[in-house]
């Protein structure tokens, strides 16, 4: 073993050291006949085991395009939390508007990737250690091994850190953000304060996302360049525990989001169809659909969603704060980021002032005491005093300087005057 199998050999034993066997499950095999299966499905399927027969089910997410959808009418879609599939905003269209492709559509394809020679060696994260740690592995490796790997549940490159970056900060520039979702409030934030929120994606078939809500109470979108996405979708409402179907999972199994899609899943339906009158499955539903090339998936916040890669994928995602949403975002950031929370507090004070008393009077009516109030409120006492102290000095000096300079200056000799 040498060159790329070696390191990501490496890479494999730092992210999970105790799975002996990566390819135990040969999942290598079992996928492309469940692939295959799925491709000859609707292009979206909603579940609901306690609707009647034939009757017309939700479908979800609704497919929009942006060459005809208005940022007014997206809000409206965004205000009633529906999820979405909007077209062609890659290939340049936002708003209703043609504005423009992005570079990406060309550049982030993997025949494209492997040629580039800004990121070809520049190493991307690809997972965590026990420790919290960072994987980074080459671009260049990583891409050898989405090729040629059998693991049962690939690595993944999931990077937030393109910016800033002489080699990759390019990124940043293949891309916009439409403008569905520009109004990000955590942008009043400084980028070192704020939650990692934007991800450059490398995924090889079979890697994915368990399932999972977005932080802080943020809506996420994500832009596929490349490939095919399966995702499944679960109201806000359902608990963790039934939507992860944990108590469906053996001891013996792995639980990776390919597992999840092939047979966790599965069970869930299963269960949720037999126990359909029970209080635990009677607001059951869930959504499936597959995401193609050059499409914008919308996930409104506290949705429950989990993501498969069917073939190797290039995509770029971010998490954002939209206005209309403030309030389910501030009631958890006030809490998991506390110091950003109140940065954000201040920062909203002068830039939105009407967002600010919405968080002051929520605050107030279930009596939040923010950590860092009192704190930051004292450091800004000591700054205004010591700022009014400088100023003090310089109108003292000023003073004096208009006062006594002229008869300082006529009580000097002639040749000094």
């Amino acid at each position: 073993m040498g060159g790329w199998e070696e390191k990501m050999d490496k890479a494999r034993k730092l992210h999970r050291p105790s799975l002996e066997d990566w390819e135990r499950d040969n999942m290598h095999f079992r996928f492309p006949p469940f692939r295959e299966e799925i491709r000859k499905l609707p292009r979206s399927t909603s579940f609901n085991p306690n609707a009647e027969p034939g009757s017309d089910q939700q479908q979800l997410p609704v497919v929009l395009d942006a060459a005809t959808l208005t940022r007014e009418a997206f809000y409206n879609y965004e205000e009633d939390s529906i999820p979405l599939i909007i077209k062609n905003i890659p290939a340049g269209h936002d708003g209703g508007e043609f504005v423009g492709a992005w570079p990406a559509l060309e550049k982030w394809k993997l025949r494209s990737l492997l040629n580039d020679e800004a990121l070809i060696d520049r190493k991307f994260k690809c997972g965590e250690d026990d420790d919290g740690h960072n994987i980074k592995i080459r671009l260049s490796h990583f891409l050898s091994y989405a090729e040629f790997n059998k693991d049962d549940s690939p690595l993944y490159i999931f990077d937030s850190n393109f910016d800033g970056d002489n080699q990759a900060d390019c990124l940043l520039r293949d891309y916009r953000v439409p403008s569905y979702f520009r109004d990000d409030l955590f942008g009043l934030v400084s980028e070192s304060r704020r939650p990692p929120y934007r991800w450059f994606l490398v995924g090889p078939e079979r890697s994915g996302t368990c399932v999972h809500i977005d932080p802080l109470g943020t809506s996420a979108w994500n832009t596929l360049i490349e490939g095919q996405k399966r995702w499944v979708l679960f109201p806000p409402h359902l608990p963790k525990k039934l939507v992860k179907g944990e108590k469906l999972v053996r001891d013996d199994e792995d639980d990776e989001a390919v597992h999840y899609f092939m047979t966790i899943l599965p069970r869930i339906k299963r269960e949720a169809r037999s126990l359909r009158s029970t209080p635990k499955y009677e607001n059951f539903a869930c959504y499936e659909f597959t995401q193609n090339a050059g499409e914008t998936v919308y996930i409104p916040h506290g949705w429950w969603h989990a993501v498969l890669n069917l073939t190797d994928t290039v995509a770029v995602t971010q998490n954002f704060c939209s206005p209309r949403r403030f309030e389910e975002v501030w009631l958890q950031a006030r809490k998991g980021r506390k110091r950003m929370a109140w940065k954000w507090l201040c920062r909203l004070e002068t830039e939105h002032p009407e967002l600010y008393r919405r968080a002051r009077a929520m605050n107030d009516a279930d009596g939040f005491v923010m950590k860092y109030e009192a704190q930051e409120t004292e450091k800004e006492r000591e700054e205004r005093k010591r700022k009014e102290e400088k100023l003090r000095r310089k109108e003292q000096a000023q003073w004096d300087s208009d006062h006594e300079g002229p008869s300082r200056k006529r009580d000097l000799p002639f040749e000094d005057q």
